[in-house]
């Protein structure tokens, strides 16, 4: 089953299987083994991935002749635009002057000359009427272009040793102030440092895509673990949610009553000062006197009893001590 694992990681990455996807299917199973046999990691086909091998490997034969020869192209043009500017700084010698005049006439040539190529191979007229003949008669002497011959290989070299210096700065900035011998050893040597780090970001890539498909499993199985969480907390809100309110009810209404019994409370108290501050002892015993002529001027039968109550509780209240 691991081994299964590890065939739908690197090389069926689209499945994205889990292990309980390959238990439940057997038949499956044993189908993607199958299948891994006759397959690479890029998911082509053994045959088809050893003849793309072979087209790449072809290609980038074709693509390094072709390099070259546009690399010593572009050099040469550089050479006759350093060649144009010098001549409005400085003066030129001679044999400069001659050097890249023959040059530029041998390149222009050769450019017309693969121009008219393809036109007359398809039977076409030529541009301006011109055939290869007319354009051979505008090449340079022989003994100038031997002589140019010679010396371009220097020429090329100097100015692909600029190149190279340039590039061993922008890779190495501190080579800036190393000589001109060291800073040619180390671009000797930079060609392998620079396949190095190839390699090193083709292992990190390769790194980073493992760890791609293992973020995408783990991110699989956080949102398996977060559905089944949920589902766990739905179903214990469902279940102790009766529980839970009856009590929370409980609790409000004994906080309710408290709170009810402390506000009477407090309405009583107030009532109290409020009493307090307005009767005073002499107006309750006063009001105590109204209201009992009242009763007795509205009950004429009990008259003595009333006015005897008060007279003796004023001989009581007021009598002498020689009486006493």
């Amino acid at each position: 089953m691991e081994v299964l694992q590890q065939v739908c990681s690197k090389q069926l990455p689209p499945c994205n299987l889990s292990e309980e996807d390959l238990l439940q299917n057997p038949h499956f199973s044993q189908l993607l083994l199958s299948l891994s046999q006759h397959m690479d990691e890029s998911g082509l086909s053994l045959t088809l991935a050893k003849e793309q091998a072979q087209a790449w490997k072809e290609v980038r034969l074709h693509k390094t002749t072709w390099l070259r020869s546009e690399i010593l192209h572009r050099v040469i043009q550089e050479l006759l635009v350093d060649y144009y500017v010098k001549t409005q700084e400085t003066d030129l010698t001679s044999e400069d002057k001659k050097f890249h005049e023959t040059l530029e006439q041998r390149l222009l040539v050769t450019e017309l000359t693969r121009l008219l190529g393809p036109c007359q191979e398809k039977e076409m007229p030529s541009p301006l009427g011109l055939e290869k003949a007319d354009l051979l008669e505008l090449m340079p002497p022989s003994e100038d272009f031997v002589w140019m011959k010679a010396r371009l290989p220097l020429e090329v070299e100097e100015q692909l040793k600029k190149k190279c210096f340039t590039l061993l700065c922008y890779h190495d900035p501190n080579s800036d102030s190393d000589s001109k011998t060291l800073k040619a050893a180390k671009v000797w040597k930079l060609a392998e440092v620079l396949v190095g780090e190839k390699l090193q970001g083709q292992e990190a890539k390769s790194q980073q895509k493992e760890q791609m498909v293992l973020l995408e499993k783990k991110s699989a199985t956080y949102s398996q673990v977060l559905l089944r969480c949920l589902s766990l907390l739905q179903r214990l809100l469902q279940e102790h949610r009766l529980k839970t309110q009856s009590e929370l009810n409980h609790i409000n209404a004994q906080y309710l009553e408290i709170k009810c019994s402390a506000m009477i409370l407090k309405l009583r108290m107030e009532e109290l000062k409020i009493l307090s501050d307005t009767y005073t002892a002499e107006k309750v015993e006063v009001h105590c006197l109204i209201r009992g002529s009242c009763i007795v001027s509205s009950v004429p039968g009990l008259i003595g009893t009333v006015w005897r109550r008060p007279f003796a509780y004023k001989s009581k209240t007021w009598r002498s001590p020689s009486r006493s």
